[in-house]
């Protein structure tokens, strides 16, 4: 016992020599702005393609609006994907153009098996889909559905978490979502005897329909 007192004592008499003998060495300032990471001269699109293709995530680039409702159209029907729920309205205008069925019943959530919903921006550097409470999905259709589907656009597309964080500081100013995540492909574990298995507590797969919105450059 009086060896352990005696140990303590030697470590708070150091703490206490160093707090009143400071060092006179000065710390520089901390550059916070400059990339730690080697950018890519990629497009932003490409970039987030890679990524999240890495990440077991299902990519598919369209030109319009009108592309997406085919493709997603086709998709569906290959999967033979039923029960799609949405509650985003804009999502819901392009279903009903496209004459896709789905259901908006909040009594259906817990049953359906492919959740459609927006993103707040795509993460190009991780391959990551950023996504908030403000959303009309909230936060449950993404972690209730088998298979996570996001539409998004090319505008949405920033670089970094860091580019991220001030897209939504921008959006919603002094209002901020109180929950933000991110999505990085489908839901993952090794937990239980190291084996990998998907779909443990999320979406079995995760699909990023990628709508391209920017202007043409003619130029």
């Amino acid at each position: 016992m009086r060896d352990s007192t005696t140990s303590k004592e030697k470590i708070l008499k150091k703490i206490r020599t160093a707090l009143i003998h400071k060092s006179s060495q000065e710390i520089g300032d901390v550059d916070k702005e400059s990339e730690i990471f080697t950018s890519s001269e990629e497009p932003l699109e490409i970039q987030f393609a890679q990524n999240f293709s890495a990440l077991n995530g299902k990519f598919i680039f369209c030109e319009n609006e009108n592309e997406f409702i085919e493709n997603f159209d086709f998709i569906a029907k290959d999967n033979k994907w039923e029960n799609l729920f949405c509650l985003e309205p804009a999502i819901k205008d392009l279903l009903k153009k496209g004459k896709i069925k789905f259901s908006d019943k909040e009594s259906a959530i817990l049953n359906t098996d492919i959740g459609l919903t927006l993103c707040e921006c795509l993460i190009a550097r991780t391959g990551s889909v950023m996504i908030s409470s403000k959303q009309a999905a909230g936060r449950r259709l993404p972690a209730y559905a088998n298979f996570h589907i996001v539409v998004a656009y090319t505008s949405q597309l920033v670089y970094n978490i860091k580019d991220a964080l001030k897209f939504i500081k921008d959006k919603y100013s002094n209002q901020l979502p109180s929950m933000i995540s991110t999505i990085s492909g489908p839901s993952r574990t090794s937990d239980i005897e190291k084996t990998l298995v998907q779909g443990a507590h999320g979406p079995k797969e995760v699909f990023v329909f990628l709508i391209d919105d920017m202007p043409v450059d003619n130029e």
